[in-house]
C-alpha cells in the first residue's frame, strides 16, 4: 500500500517552528544511531573483561576515518534533491532517488573491503596498547561487515530529509536500536561473548535500519518512490552528487585524521586514560549529534530557498538555525558539566580496579571542553549555511585549516611541551572558535554577493 511522504515547504511561512520540527526528530535519530556504539561501550564496560572497553574505544577514530569520507556524499544527495524540489524539477528528483541507492551500495562495498584489509595495520600505526590490540582488531573485522548497510541507510535517510521527513528515520532507528541493545545483552551476558558479541549485534541492527528505510521508500508514492528495478547509476546525477558531496566527505576525513592523531596521543597515556576518553567521547557524541541535526537543517532549508530564488529568507534561516542549535546545545553542555561523574559511571563497573582512574580522567575531558561543545554547534551551523549556498569546496578548506590543521599544530607544539591530557583536550575548543570565525566571514561574503545579484536583477 502506497504511503505519501509529507514534503515540507521551506520557502514560505515562519521558519523557526519548521526548523525545530525538522531538527528535533533528526537530533533524536542521531542520538539513537549513537546508541549503537554507546550500547557496545556500556555493555562491554559493565559485563566483559576490563580491556574490552578500551578495545572498542580505540576503534572509534579509525571507523570514522574510513566511513566519513564516503558518508559525506550523502550530504550531496540531500543538497541536490532539496535544490531540485525547490526548482520543481521532478524527473531529476526521481533520478537522484535511484542513483543514490546504486552509489551507496558501491561505496559501502569499497569501505567494507578497505576496513577489513587495513584495520589491524592502522590500529598498530595508532599505537593501540598491545593488551587491547587483538580485541580491537576483532571488533573492527566484524563491524565492517555491516558498513554497506550503514552507508545505504544514511543515503536513504538523506533522501527522506530532503523531502522534509525526519520522523520516519527516527522511528527506524528506534526499532533497530532496541534490537541492538537486546542483542548486546544476549550475546555478552547469555552467550559469554565479548567485543565480538557487541560488534555482531551492531551489524545486525544496521541491516535492520536499511531494510526499514528501503521498505518505506518502496511503499511511498510520488517523487520519493523507490523502484528496485530502476536502481542504476545515472552518470550526470551521480557525478553531481559526488561533486557536491565529496568535499563534505573530505572535510569529515580531515576531521578524522586529526582525531586519529588525538586518539594516538591519548593512547600514549595507557589503558585507563583510553577507557576514560572512550566513555567521555561517547557522552559528548550525543551532544554533538543532537546539535549536528541543525547543520542538516541549515543545508536543506538554505538549498530549497536558494533553488526557489528566495534569497531574502536565507538570513532568517540562519537566525532560526542559530537559535535552535543553542536551544539544543546549552542544556546538554550544562548537563555534561554538572552530572559528568554520574554519566561516566554508566560506562564503567564500580567493581573494576581502574574505576576511580577512569572517572577522574573522564571528568578532565568533560569539564575541560565538554561544557563548551555549543561552540562546535555554532561552527556546524555556519558551515551548513555556506554549503547550502552552493559552495562545496570552501567549507572543506576552512575546516581543514581551522579545525584540523590547528589541532595537528597544537599536538606537535603545545602538547609536546606540556604532555598532559588537559592540554591535549584544549585543542578542541581552540579549533572550534577559529573555524566558527572563518565560516562566518565566508558566509557574509557569499550572501552579500547573492544580495547584490538579486538587487541588480530587480533593477532591470
Amino acid at each position: 500500500m502506497a504511503a505519501s511522504i509529507e514534503q515540507v515547504n521551506m520557502t514560505e511561512g515562519a521558519l523557526l517552528p519548521k526548523v525545530l520540527r525538522f531538527s528535533l526528530p533528526l537530533a533524536a535519530t542521531g542520538v539513537l544511531q549513537l546508541l549503537f556504539n554507546a550500547a557496545d561501550v556500556i555493555v562491554v564496560g559493565k559485563f566483559a573483561e576490563a580491556t574490552a572497553l578500551a578495545a572498542v574505544g580505540a576503534t572509534t577514530a579509525l571507523i570514522n576515518l574510513l566511513v566519513n569520507a564516503f558518508m559525506g556524499i550523502s550530504v550531496g544527495v540531500n543538497i541536490l534533491v532539496a535544490r531540485y524540489l525547490g526548482c520543481r524539477e521532478d524527473e531529476r528528483v526521481r533520478a537522484c532517488v535511484h542513483t543514490a541507492f546504486a552509489l551507496s551500495l558501491l561505496l559501502g562495498l569499497v569501505v567494507m573491503a578497505a576496513g577489513l584489509t587495513l584495520s589491524t595495520p592502522m590500529l598498530e600505526l595508532m599505537k593501540t596498547p598491545k593488551d587491547v590490540l587483538p580485541l580491537s582488531s576483532l571488533y573492527l573485522r566484524i563491524y565492517f561487515l555491516g558498513i554497506p548497510g550503514t552507508i545505504m541507510y544514511n543515503f536513504g535517510a538523506a533522501l527522506l530529509r530532503a523531502f522534509g521527513d525526519t520522523k520516519r528515520p527516527m522511528l527506524f532507528l528506534t526499532i533497530s536500536g532496541i534490537v541492538n541493545a537486546f542483542l548486546n545483552l544476549f550475546f555478552v551476558i547469555v552467550c559469554g561473548m565479548s567485543v565480538d558479541g557487541v560488534a555482531t549485534a551492531t551489524v545486525i541492527s544496521q541491516y535492520i535500519s536499511l531494510f526499514l528505510v528501503v521498505r518505506c521508500l518502496r511503499r511511498s508514492d510520488g517523487l520519493s518512490h523507490l523502484e528496485l528495478k530502476s536502481i542504476r547509476l545515472d552518470r550526470e546525477e551521480s557525478l553531481r552528487m559526488i561533486q557536491i558531496g565529496l568535499p563534505a566527505g573530505l572535510q569529515s576525513t580531515l576531521f578524522s585524521i586529526a582525531n586519529v592523531l588525538v586518539q594516538s596521543s591519548v593512547n600514549s597515556f595507557g589503558a585507563s586514560v583510553v577507557a576514560a576518553n572512550t566513555a567521555a567521547a561517547s557522552i559528548e557524541g550525543f551532544v554533538y549529534t543532537a546539535m549536528n541535526s541543525v547543520f542538516h537543517a541549515a543545508i536543506t532549508f538554505t538549498s530549497q530557498n536558494l533553488g526557489a530564488g528566495r534569497i531574502d529568507r536565507i538570513k532568517k534561516v540562519l537566525t532560526a538555525c542559530l537559535t535552535t542549535v543553542l536551544m539544543i546545545g546549552l542544556p546538554l553542555c550544562l548537563t555534561c558539566f554538572l552530572f559528568g561523574r554520574q554519566l561516566l559511571g554508566i560506562y564503567v563497573s564500580s567493581a573494576d580496579a581502574t574505576y576511580e582512574d577512569v572517572i577522574r580522567y573522564g571528568l578532565v575531558r568533560l569539564h575541560r571542553f565538554g561544557s563548551l561543545y555549543f561552540l562546535c554547534g555554532l561552527m556546524e551551523v555556519m558551515c551548513g549555511m555556506v554549503r547550502g549556498l552552493g559552495k562545496t569546496w570552501l567549507p572543506m578548506f576552512v575546516t581543514g585549516v581551522g579545525a584540523c590543521l590547528s589541532r595537528i599544530v597544537w599536538i606537535y607544539t603545545i602538547f609536546q611541551i606540556h604532555h598532559t591530557p588537559e592540554i591535549l583536550y584544549w585543542s578542541y575548543p581552540m579549533s572550534w572558535i577559529l573555524t566558527l570565525v572563518l565560516h562566518s566571514v565566508c558566509f557574509l561574503a557569499i550572501y552579500r554577493k547573492y544580495e547584490k545579484r538579486r538587487a541588480a536583477c530587480a533593477a532591470v
